[in-house]
């Protein structure tokens, strides 16, 4: 019910494209092995519901802000991963996706394998898990999104 007084929202620049970064998430899905189907896109389906956190799927990296990195990261792939980094437009950020994508895990010593993607392109957020469920993934978009309000990433 309107009183008739006019209502006045103040609210700084900046902190207001921060909240409009954080709640409009165009990620390019880079997903390698199991837990790229078992975590990720378990998750961006109908019982998740990504989009109701403003999550739209981008297939091309230039029109992405978020890289979901989701499985082991090799050394042939660490070339490409870099190359569509790079493609990205800033602001963008990163998010590690399951205990290979981080540290490589059971294959990190193994001479094929890049011990966590943050040796090829920086990480804002970790989602430890083999895989991780789809609530660890919600749960690492809700720290990032906190992140980039609170201008910490």
């Amino acid at each position: 019910e309107s009183t008739g007084l006019l209502e006045v929202v103040l609210a700084r620049a900046d902190s207001l494209l921060r909240w409009g970064q954080a709640n409009a998430l165009w990620p390019l899905s880079f997903g390698l092995k199991c837990c790229a189907i078992e975590g990720m896109m378990a998750t961006f389906a109908a019982r998740f519901d990504l989009d109701r956190f403003g999550l739209i799927p981008r297939p091309t990296p230039r029109q992405a802000d978020l890289m979901i990195v989701a499985g082991t990261v090799t050394v042939k792939m660490a070339p490409r991963i870099a190359r569509l980094w790079e493609q990205m437009p800033d602001p963008k950020w990163c998010l590690a996706m399951g205990s290979c994508a981080i540290s490589g895990d059971h294959y990190r010593n193994v001479y094929s394998v890049v011990p966590g993607v943050d040796h090829v392109i920086p990480v804002d957020v970790y989602i430890p898990g083999c895989p991780p469920h789809p609530e660890a993934l919600i749960e690492g978009i809700l720290a990032l999104q906190r992140k980039i309000r609170e201008k910490k990433a």
